[in-house]
This record gives C-alpha cells, sequence and structure tokens, in this order.
C-alpha cells in the first residue's frame, strides 16, 4: 500500500491530503462529497490492514455468462445459476493461493460467505481472489445494493458484456461512465463471441472500443471470450495474472478512488485566488457602523456633557455651584465603568442597526468573492454566529472602556481660585457696607472715616467689582470649557471605537478570515490528493 502510483505520488501522501481536506471540510461543508470522502477513507485504512491480495469481482447483466466465465476460471462448478433464469443472487468468491495467506480475513471484510478455495498449479495467479457478483439488472433490489457495494471495494472490476446487450445505454451511464478515472483497474469482456461468426465478433469488438473510447476508457483493455469454447479465456486469465504478480491492483484501485474524490471535492474550490480578506478601508467601515450602532455617539455626547457641567461648576460663580451639582451627571446615568454589568445605552435606532447590517452584509460578500456556493454558505453561517453575539460583545466594549482620565485642568482651578476671591471681595464689600448701616442706625456714623476713589467708596467698589468680576470671569471661561469637553469628547471616542474595532477584528473578521484560510488550505490538500 505505500508503492508510489504511475506519477511517482506515494499513495499514503494523497490519502493524507485527502484526509486534511475532510477534516478542514468537517462540519463547515453540508455536501454529500465530503461523506463519501470520509467512508474512503475508513475504506482505505481497513484495506491497507488486510495485505495484498488482489481481489477482482465479474460484474454484468443477466444472461451474460459471467457465472459461467467465473466457473471456468476457477476450474470448478462454483456459482450455479438459475434453471429458469439465470440469475445469481450472492456472491461467491474463489481463492488462489495458501489458506493462510489473509484472504478470509479479507472476505470477512467483503462480507462474501461463499468462498471456494482453488486447487490450481498455476502460481501466477497467487493471491487472486475473484469474486462473481450478483447481476446488477436483478429484480431484486437487494442483489443491485449488494453489486453497488462491492463494486466500491473490490481492487480490479471485470465488467461482462454480451454480444445483445454490449451497448446497454444503462450499463455504461450507471457503471461504465463513473469509472473513467479508473480505467487501470478495469477490464471490460465481451463474453459469447461464440455465438457470432467472425465478421460479426470484429464489429462488435471495434463498436464497443468505440464506446469506451468516447466514454473516457481509452486504457481499458477489451478482451473478448467464450466461457463455452474457452476462446480467450487464457488472454483474461493472463490479464488476472499481470495484476496479481504486480501486487499493486489495491493501491492503484484506491489511488483512483482518492483522485475521484478529490475531483468530486474540487467542485467545491474556485479555479484561482477567491476570497477577499478585509482591508484597513474595510476595517474602519465597519468600526464605523458598529460604533454607531453600540452607541459610541451618545457616550461621546455625555462625556462632552459631564466635562461641561463639571468645568462650569468649577469656574462659575461659586455660591452658585451647588445648582449645577444637583443636577445628575450625564455620564453615571450610562452606568458604564463595569463590562460584566449591561450598560444603560438606549437601543440602536432603524438607521444605525440598518447601516450595522449593511456593512456586515459588505464584509461577507467581500470575503466571499469567487468562492463557489458550499464556503458561501459556510461564510453566511460564520456571519451570522458573529451577528447574534455583536450586541452583548459591543455593549461589553462600551461599558468596559476607559474614558481616559478625568482630570482637573490647571486652568480650572485657577479660574475656580480667583472666583473665590472675587467672592471673598464682593462679601468684605457688603459686610462693609451692612456696618456702615447698623452705623448709621447708631448715629456713629461720622466716628468712622469712609474712604473712597475716585468719589466711590471703597466697600461699593469691592461689593460691585466682585460680582461683576465673577460674572465676567464665568462667561469668558464657558467657552474654554466647552473646547476642553470637546477634546475630552475626542479622546473618549478614539477609546471607544479602538475597542469597538476590536471586536470587529475579533467577532466578525477574523472568524471570517479563518473560514477563507480553511477554505484555501481544503483546495490546496484537495488540489495535492488529486494530483
Amino acid at each position: 500500500m505505500r508503492r508510489r502510483d504511475r506519477d511517482g505520488l506515494p499513495l499514503g501522501e494523497r490519502l493524507a491530503a485527502l484526509r486534511e481536506a475532510v477534516e478542514l471540510a468537517e462540519d463547515r461543508l453540508e455536501v454529500p462529497e465530503v461523506g463519501r470522502a470520509r467512508a474512503l477513507l475508513a475504506k482505505a485504512g481497513a484495506r491497507e490492514a488486510l495485505g495484498d491480495a488482489t481481489v477482482v469481482a465479474l460484474a454484468g447483466a443477466t444472461g451474460s455468462g459471467k457465472s459461467t466465465l467465473f466457473n471456468a476460471l476457477s476450474g470448478a462448478e462454483v456459482s450455479t445459476p438459475g434453471v429458469r433464469r439465470p440469475t445469481t443472487g450472492v456472491a461467491h468468491a474463489s481463492v488462489w493461493g495458501a489458506a493462510d495467506d489473509g484472504a478470509d480475513r479479507l472476505l470477512d471484510w467483503l462480507e462474501v460467505p461463499r468462498r471456494h478455495r482453488v486447487a490450481d498449479s498455476d502460481r501466477a495467479l497467487d493471491g487472486l481472489v475473484l469474486l462473481d457478483l450478483p447481476d446488477h439488472d436483478s429484480v431484486r433490489l437487494e442483489h443491485r445494493l449488494e453489486v453497488d457495494r462491492l463494486v466500491e471495494l473490490v481492487d480490479v472490476l471485470v465488467w461482462v458484456l454480451d454480444p445483445q446487450k454490449y451497448a446497454d445505454a444503462a450499463v455504461h451511464s450507471r457503471y461504465l461512465v463513473p469509472l473513467a478515472g479508473h480505467a487501470g483497474v478495469l477490464v471490460v469482456v465481451l463474453n459469447q463471441v461464440d455465438r457470432l461468426d467472425e465478421p460479426a465478433a470484429q464489429a462488435c469488438l471495434s463498436d464497443l472500443r468505440r464506446l469506451l473510447d468516447e466514454e473516457g476508457l481509452a486504457s481499458t483493455p477489451v478482451v473478448a471470450t467464450s466461457a463455452r469454447t474457452g476462446a480467450g479465456l487464457p488472454e483474461l486469465r493472463a490479464a488476472l495474472a499481470r495484476r496479481v504478480g504486480a501486487r499493486r491492483a489495491a493501491t492503484e484501485r484506491l489511488t483512483a478512488d482518492v483522485r475521484a474524490a478529490a475531483g468530486a471535492l474540487a467542485a467545491h474550490c474556485p479555479d484561482g485566488d477567491a476570497g477577499t480578506a478585509a482591508g484597513r478601508a474595510d476595517e474602519d467601515r465597519l468600526a464605523g457602523a458598529l460604533a454607531d450602532a453600540a452607541g459610541v455617539p451618545v457616550v461621546v455626547a455625555a462625556v462632552e456633557r459631564s466635562a461641561v457641567r463639571d468645568g462650569v461648576a468649577r469656574t462659575g460663580w461659586p455660591l452658585l455651584r451647588w445648582v449645577r451639582r444637583v443636577r445628575p451627571d450625564p455620564l453615571d446615568r450610562l452606568h458604564l465603568g463595569d463590562e460584566r454589568a449591561r450598560s444603560s445605552l438606549p437601543v440602536a435606532g432603524a438607521v444605525q442597526q440598518a447601516a450595522m447590517a449593511a456593512a456586515l452584509r459588505q464584509a461577507r460578500t467581500d470575503a466571499a468573492d469567487g468562492l463557489p456556493q458550499a464556503w458561501r454558505d459556510e461564510l453566511r453561517r460564520t456571519a451570522e454566529h458573529a451577528e447574534a453575539e455583536l450586541p452583548d460583545r459591543l455593549d461589553r466594549a462600551v461599558t468596559g472602556a476607559d474614558l481616559g482620565p478625568a482630570r482637573v485642568p490647571l486652568w480650572q482651578r485657577a479660574v475656580g481660585g480667583l472666583q473665590w476671591l472675587f467672592l471673598l471681595a464682593a462679601l468684605v464689600g457688603a459686610v462693609w457696607l451692612l456696618g456702615l448701616v447698623v452705623l448709621g442706625w447708631l448715629q456713629l456714623d461720622d466716628v468712622v472715616p469712609l474712604p473712597r476713589v475716585e468719589g466711590f467708596p471703597v466697600p461699593t467698589l469691592l461689593l460691585v467689582a466682585g460680582l461683576l468680576a465673577g460674572l465676567l470671569l464665568a462667561v469668558l471661561a464657558r467657552p474654554l470649557v466647552r473646547a476642553g469637553a470637546r477634546r475630552r469628547g475626542r479622546r473618549a471616542r478614539e477609546r471607544l471605537t479602538a475597542r469597538v474595532a476590536d471586536v470587529a477584528r475579533t467577532s466578525v473578521l477574523a472568524p471570517l478570515e479563518e473560514t477563507l484560510a480553511a477554505a484555501r488550505a481544503f483546495c490546496a490538500a484537495v488540489r495535492r490528493a488529486g494530483s
């Protein structure tokens, strides 16, 4: 089984490549060819363990004379045709060689119970296991199923035709044409040529040769025989002896089977390179659509409003800061910061969901470009699985995002300090004026001199200047607070978008690219198996 085929590639390497293709297609491709290839691998493993005996099967239609031919080759009446309607109901076996050569184990595997040991002095046939199959056109369904089963398992198939039905379309379309890739392990016998004169026999042989050539079986030998007269039997025995002596029949049959299985699987491979990995622009487009659907704009707006709220509170009139503090923080209302908990982000609207669906569909379409339908279906299933998990993963990504340190700018601290100074000045002026009112009520206002600046009382100046300066400073600080809030919003957007892009890569693009890689590896393995 480890011999090389005629192209020099070991059968073991072909089987390994086919096994790799089947493993890659497992749970990915829902096509019958994968199941048939898996069954072939099981057959190859079992056949390899059963030795180098050559299993040859005689197959044919009712009345083709294959059972008589089988008896003639066996040298005994092993298979007895029926009297009323000649038909073989159970497979028979004739075995050449020693009794301990493993043929019994091989026949156990083939499930052929009826066996005959041939006492033949022709050592050239030692190791031959010859089967007489049921008729492929039997009226009994179990007979036809037995033929189909054994045809898949034997090493060499000898198809017996007769002059009346050698061109039967059912035989050629169902059995011979599918064996075009097995021409090296197929022999076609035109039996009962004794019923024809020489010109008619040559005409039948020529027409049969033409049919086989048109069906891709040009290298399949055709042998004319007559089981009754013995004509052609030496040539047929010699053809079988060559295959038995070479000990290559099992290898050649398995090689042909592997090539056929690889050819069937190749239907699910593109002609050239197919499938496109997502580029940077595709990633950015997908990440943008997912970010909108995940509520990133909502979080960014909340970050900006929170920064404005805190900044205005720090730089505004100190006695009115409590008014700002009473209002809830927009960022706290979203319950961010713990990716294990659900956030309070609003559900994506119809526009955002449509944009996300379009981006996901575009990513899947780009990945599937040029791929056969089976792999397109697998990409669709992969994308649908990713889409089902996206909402939770996006929510966790946004909820657990680090929005950056909430540092208080130095200028806001400085403005807050100035506001307290201005407040202190206004309070000093107000207390001073209040004291003057009390002194006036006590008729002592002339006792304490009142300082003035340019004719204005200093207490009044302190009160008015403190109030006006605080108001002016708060107004001037407001644009700076908003600018800082926008900067913090941009930083938050960058961090959130990066986390969403990571979700897009790991949850959407990576599975698609993994499927594409599996498709490429699958096709490479199929090409190696069928080369």
